[in-house]
């Protein structure tokens, strides 16, 4: 009988909490683990798994020696990686990755060299409307893509600890690095080449009300151009209260995707020629309502078989989706386009 394999968290959270959920569910899985700066909270979770507790990451791994852990942590709180790299341990890391591009890629660097597996949370590359599309996108390329996140003006929630940290964009890095990182991921995925060019604007000021230590932008605009020669137009706003939503558009020249919702519930055209007469047909495909299942059991087959490729973004490839956000930020600070790398 194949043994369970281990699994530990850095980070007791709420993204902890879905990804532990959704875990406990896999008869091959066991929880072992949990890690936090506040040991009470890792304890609370930790209880419900009959699982161990601890304040310090090094202490856990050497105690329970997991065979993957995953890092569910704000943006500005990594650096463990290199923890779990060092002791061969793969590793699962919600987005965003970071907020320090240098640390993420010396991250990458590092797990490339030591050969340890990795995955990176993009949860949307495993839907089957995203892979439709990427499939029809491999032969009919993406033109021009548009999308992101609409949301309300955040508001003192003292039952909502990540407002003590996300409402700052030195800890968040702003909602659009923050939240729009699974568009400018997914933008990615299926337009299938690597960005060269990002240019950004802001609008401040607008939001009132809001936690004193408030200071993100209210909304944005990020122009992205792709190796490829697509372009891509993505917002991001924290102000609008009367109407918003998460929606991605993808334009080619026979084929138009409308992705919308959280769940990414996709509606697809397709414009063909019969008898000399442009005619289209159209296909919907439901978003997956336990898509953190999907994407953990991709890891889990990946630490079991030892095998990168059952994932479908690792964290080297995530370095590249923290890219553009950083490269947005920088922008938005300095009113000029940003070339990458």
């Amino acid at each position: 009988m194949p043994k369970k394999v281990k699994i530990a968290f850095v980070g007791s959270g709420g993204m902890a909490n879905a990804h532990s959920q959704a875990l406990a569910q896999r008869p091959g899985v066991t929880i072992a683990a949990f890690c936090d700066v506040e040991l009470a909270r890792a304890r609370a979770i930790a209880e419900r798994y009959h699982a161990a507790a601890f304040k310090k990451p090094a202490e856990m791994f050497d105690e329970v020696q997991p065979d993957g852990v995953y890092f569910c942590l704000p943006p500005f709180a990594h650096g463990a990686e290199f923890e779990a790299i060092a002791r061969g341990i793969p590793f699962f890391v919600e987005k965003p990755i970071n907020l320090d591009l240098g640390q993420a890629r010396e991250i990458a660097a590092a797990a490339e060299t030591k050969g340890v597996i990795s995955c990176a949370g993009y949860m949307n590359r495993y839907r089957k409307g995203v892979q439709k599309v990427r499939e029809l996108l491999a032969q009919d390329p993406a033109v021009m893509v548009t999308g992101g996140w609409i949301g309300g003006t955040p508001r003192p929630n003292p039952n909502y600890g990540i407002w003590t940290w996300w409402v700052q964009k030195k800890k968040s890095g702003g909602q659009f690095l923050e939240q729009v990182t699974h568009t400018v991921d997914l933008a990615r995925f299926l337009v299938g080449s690597e960005a060269v060019e990002v240019s950004a604007y802001a609008a401040t000021g607008f939001n009132t009300g809001t936690p004193d230590t408030y200071d993100l932008d209210d909304a944005a605009l990020v122009n992205i151009r792709f190796a490829s020669g697509a372009i891509a137009n993505l917002w991001s706003s924290c102000s609008s209260n009367a109407a918003g939503g998460v929606s991605l558009n993808v334009y080619a020249t026979k084929h138009a995707a409308f992705f919308t919702g959280w769940n990414h519930s996709v509606r697809i055209l397709e414009a063909t020629s019969v008898r000399g007469k442009t005619v289209k047909k159209e296909q919907q495909i439901e978003g997956e309502d336990d898509i953190f299942a999907l994407e953990d059991a991709a890891f889990v087959r990946a630490i079991s078989r030892q095998d990168q490729s059952q994932v479908m973004s690792s964290y080297p490839d995530a370095v590249n989706t923290l890219a553009i956000s950083v490269a947005a930020n920088r922008s938005i600070k300095t009113g000029k386009p940003v070339a990458l790398k």
